[in-house]
């Protein structure tokens, strides 16, 4: 892929996460605008996989026949129906195949997509499923066009599988944050760096180096390859590994935003961005006592979605503030979340309750 390491990266021991294509010869059920629908979902709901053919737009057709079949069988009222829904669906979909032919998709009117000559040099025909390859079409998209975050100045390109906003209020209440900031610059630990928001944002204000660390081996060589080249390559070392990595310099200020609810299932790379295991800030907040400079401040950026959602009573900060004997509360700061878009046929109405909230602690 032409890979090229920013100073300290790690990125050359990553395997990106990337869909994992389909080679078989068995006889696949064909979908077109003249095939019968219920027919072919209960071939899906029978663990047989259909293959998208003619045009592109028949895998829409049929993605969305699917999204009416599921939500006449589940309410897809509370947060908690809407997860089972969103499973079911996710299980089915992964059964609608597409076909790539010399990097190319065989149907008509279909997208380019850049990352499948970049993904898969071993071999140039294959099977992907269709959701898959509607992902890579946007984060195509996104990756070749950019994305403009209110908070920054230049745009973000977004490599395929990692984690971007698509909201900016806990941007907006750090960026209030970093104005009012007036404590040392010299280094800071994005942790779980993602995309590089919060990275690009502390440069912006001033800090001399940051030290970002992600387990998403895309989010890694993604920002490698946009900083390469540029200054920011000198102010940005990255690091492949768990939250802080291999990270042992003192420092006077750690940022996290952590995933904002707790673990129903087996987690793929993106959700970890939004889910977190139980351990997780436990093992926190102990390396984050080793590694803060004494008069340091640690910053976490998080929200009150699980508790209003009644998916976890337990707010994991407030928790460690109260037994983990590490640290002190110095403020926090909230930031009453936008309403969900009117677009949205999601039952969002615990929206008007949800805050974004960014807590500052020091040392006890």
């Amino acid at each position: 892929m032409g890979i090229t390491n920013a100073e300290g990266s790690s990125a050359t021991n990553c395997k990106l996460n990337k869909p994992e294509i389909i080679i078989t010869d068995k006889q696949l059920m064909l979908f077109s605008s003249n095939t019968d629908i219920k027919l072919t979902i209960k071939t899906l709901e029978a663990g047989h996989p259909v293959l998208i053919t003619a045009f592109y737009s028949n895998g829409l057709s049929l993605l969305k026949a699917l999204k009416v079949h599921l939500q006449k069988k589940y309410i897809n009222k509370s947060f908690k129906e809407q997860r089972e829904y969103r499973s079911k669906y996710n299980k089915l979909s992964q059964l609608i195949l597409i076909e790539v032919i010399n990097y190319k998709l065989v149907v008509k009117k279909a997208p380019f997509i850049g990352w499948l000559e970049k993904f898969y040099p071993e071999t140039s025909d294959f099977l992907l499923p269709f959701v898959k390859i509607q992902g890579l079409n946007s984060a195509w998209q996104w990756y070749e066009n950019g994305i403009s975050i209110p908070v920054l100045r230049n745009k973000i390109y977004p490599f395929y599988g990692t984690y971007f906003p698509t909201r900016f209020d806990h941007l907006i209440l750090f960026d209030n944050w970093l104005n009012r900031y007036d404590g040392p610059k010299k280094n800071a630990i994005d942790v779980g760096i993602g995309s590089g928001v919060l990275s690009f944002q502390m440069l912006k204000h001033g800090f001399q180096k940051v030290y970002g660390t992600d387990t998403n081996p895309n989010a890694i060589v993604g920002l490698t390859n946009t900083i390469k080249d540029t200054k920011l390559s000198r102010k940005i070392t990255l690091d492949f590994g768990h939250l802080f990595a291999n990270a042992n310099q003192l420092t006077e200020l750690i940022v996290f935003n952590p995933p904002w609810l707790p673990q129903s299932s087996n987690l793929n790379m993106l959700d970890e961005a939004i889910y977190y295991d139980k351990n997780l800030f436990t093992q926190f907040f102990k390396k984050a006592k080793q590694l803060l400079l004494p008069e340091g401040q640690l910053v976490l950026i998080f929200s009150n979605l699980a508790q209003i959602t009644k998916v976890n009573k337990q707010h994991p900060i407030e928790l460690e503030l109260a037994e983990g004997g590490r640290f002190i509360l110095e403020k926090c700061l909230k930031r009453n979340v936008k309403m969900a878009s009117g677009k949205t046929k999601r039952d969002q109405h615990w929206r008007a309750e949800e805050a974004v909230e960014l807590w500052v602690l020091k040392h006890l």
